[in-house]
């Protein structure tokens, strides 16, 4: 009874950490989306760490990246489904590892779904709020709520290859379980001894301190024992003819 309890705590702690994770992703999202439109010049680069780093504030209707800008409407409901497929097994979570990563992810997919949604030029064909550059690493303009979506699909790749499951178990690898099955004793760890002797064997019989008259070994012997002749009572007779 105590075990169905104790995995009910886990699940709403896990629920707790995505849902605190998404919240401040969110957060973070649009309170950086609102001070950029209200101080940054609209395409004019501001160099913040040189040309290591600058924020330059553009308007993307398209995906993360300013990928496939004429696809806003489709994007939208990518969005929202992954929005409901992640509160939907969100049920399932027992690891806080992937309870951090899925909230991280959901909180991303909402700061851009919001701008989507609620932004010019109309409801779902909004366009998403753009202003980190950093042309060092890649051409394209990105927002807070892109970064963690990269950052949740980095770890998200990485407790796959670490077999970490969403209840918070560990998947055993081919290889290590084929290390276990050769490196564990064939009698499962019990002590090797040597098998007694079958109770219904003539050895145990014989061995048997309580083998006596009515013992199998008791009875064979009783005819053999009866059939050879005495010396002793060969020797008593011959005395007994000599006199």
């Amino acid at each position: 009874m105590s075990r169905p309890v104790s995995r009910a705590k886990v699940s709403v702690r896990a629920i707790a950490a995505l849902a605190f994770a998404a919240v401040v992703v969110v957060a973070f999202d649009q309170v950086a989306k609102a001070l950029v439109v209200a101080n940054l010049p609209y395409g004019t680069p501001v160099p913040v760490l040189g040309g290591a780093l600058q924020f330059l504030y553009v308007r993307n209707p398209g995906a993360a990246f300013s990928f496939a800008v004429n696809m806003t409407w489709v994007f939208s409901v990518i969005s929202a489904a992954v929005v409901v497929a992640i509160i939907i097994y969100s049920r399932r979570i027992r690891s806080m590892w992937w309870a951090v990563v899925l909230g991280m992810l959901l909180g991303g997919a909402l700061g851009n779904l919001i701008d989507r949604l609620f932004r010019e030029p109309g409801f779902g064909r909004g366009h998403v709020v753009d202003f980190i550059s950093t042309p060092w690493m890649m051409p394209a303009i990105y927002n807070v709520a892109d970064s963690f979506i990269c950052i949740s699909m980095v770890v998200f790749v990485l407790l796959v290859i670490l077999g970490v499951n969403l209840d918070g178990s560990r998947t055993v690898s081919a290889k290590r379980a084929a290390q276990a099955d050769t490196t564990e004793p064939l009698d499962g760890g019990a002590a090797f001894s040597v098998p007694a002797a079958d109770a219904g064997s003539p050895a145990a019989h014989a061995t048997s301190p309580e083998a006596g008259v009515g013992s199998p070994v008791a009875d064979k012997a009783e005819p053999e024992r009866a059939s050879r002749p005495d010396h002793r009572d060969r020797r008593d007779t011959l005395g007994h003819d000599a006199t």
